[in-house]
């Protein structure tokens, strides 16, 4: 059956579906030719820069280069990409209050480059989250034509749903091609891995991934985007970066150098002059008991 391709019109309920069947599925022609290339010229110095990984699962011919909504403008619009917010709401939010923005990358698979093994992204936080619940939304946005020879990135449909010991049979294992300005939507439980490439031409993905909010990020984005570029952006996009309360209290800071007690146990919001945040007090005991029981 392969992998289902939906039209840039979709809904989010036809996404949902498909993701609670399959767990992956790509939505084509989302991106205009002026974005790609925005996002190209916004990768361009850091990819020139940056270094092939050191291992077979990073890859000896791959570059990953992070911090995307410190460094891409044309990124950040990405991660407020509605549709995928909607997606991400619904799918994540019956295990928590409310998602973040938990990993950025664009990776560049060279040519000659050896397959990933097969795995699930949920791994990294090890396996003290029972499987019922769902840790991971990732998306792919294809900057470049993704196809099967040049690495596009490899995906068992339906193994989200099996043991976890459970092999695929290789005719299991399809590849998420499409053409770029697609977007490859995945979650953290199937099984997938980036794909070998054969060809003499290198392939672009941007890498935009959600998560719980009271789950650690695989990406630092307090260090990889710190105040100082912070205060520069959108307040929904800081939000989802996880400048904000996350499930009533997760996340306050208190200032260490305020002598007037204006920054005691606050969102990190007030940091920027202001609050986007829905948890605007710290919770009461009533509610931190209910919320637990």
């Amino acid at each position: 059956m392969g992998i289902i391709h939906l039209s840039s019109d979709t809904t989010s309920g036809e996404v949902l579906s498909i993701l609670e069947e399959d767990a992956g599925v790509i939505i084509d022609g989302v991106l205009t030719k002026d974005q790609l290339e925005n996002i190209n010229q916004d990768l361009k110095p850091f990819l020139g820069s940056t270094k092939e990984g050191k291992d077979e699962f990073t890859g000896f011919k791959t570059k990953r280069v992070g911090a995307l909504m410190a460094r891409s403008p044309e990124c950040r619009k990405l991660a407020l990409d509605p549709l995928i917010n909607e997606v991400s709401k619904q799918f994540l939010e019956p295990h928590c209050k409310d998602y973040q923005l938990h990993f950025t990358s664009a990776i560049n698979i060279g040519p000659g480059e050896t397959q990933q093994i097969l795995h699930r992204d949920r791994g990294v936080w090890g396996g003290y989250i029972p499987r019922k619940i769902e840790t991971q939304l990732s998306t792919v946005w294809a900057i470049t034509d993704f196809t099967k020879e040049n690495g596009a990135t490899q995906l068992v449909p339906g193994s989200h749903k099996w043991n976890k010991n459970r092999e695929p049979l290789d005719k299991e294992i399809h590849y998420a091609e499409m053409a770029a300005g697609s977007v490859f939507i995945y979650t953290g439980s199937v099984m997938h891995a980036g794909g070998n490439n054969n060809s003499n031409e290198s392939r672009l993905g941007v890498f935009l991934h959600y998560a719980p909010s009271w789950l650690r990020q695989e990406e630092n984005q307090y260090l990889s985007c710190p105040p100082e570029i912070a205060k520069t952006l959108d307040p929904e996009l800081r939000s989802l970066m996880g400048y904000s309360k996350g499930d009533y209290v997760l996340g306050f800071f208190t200032d260490p150098t305020d002598t007037e007690g204006k920054l005691e146990s606050v969102s990190p919001e007030k940091i920027f002059g202001g609050s986007n945040d829905k948890y605007e007090d710290i919770a009461t005991p009533d509610r931190l008991v209910k919320e637990s029981s």
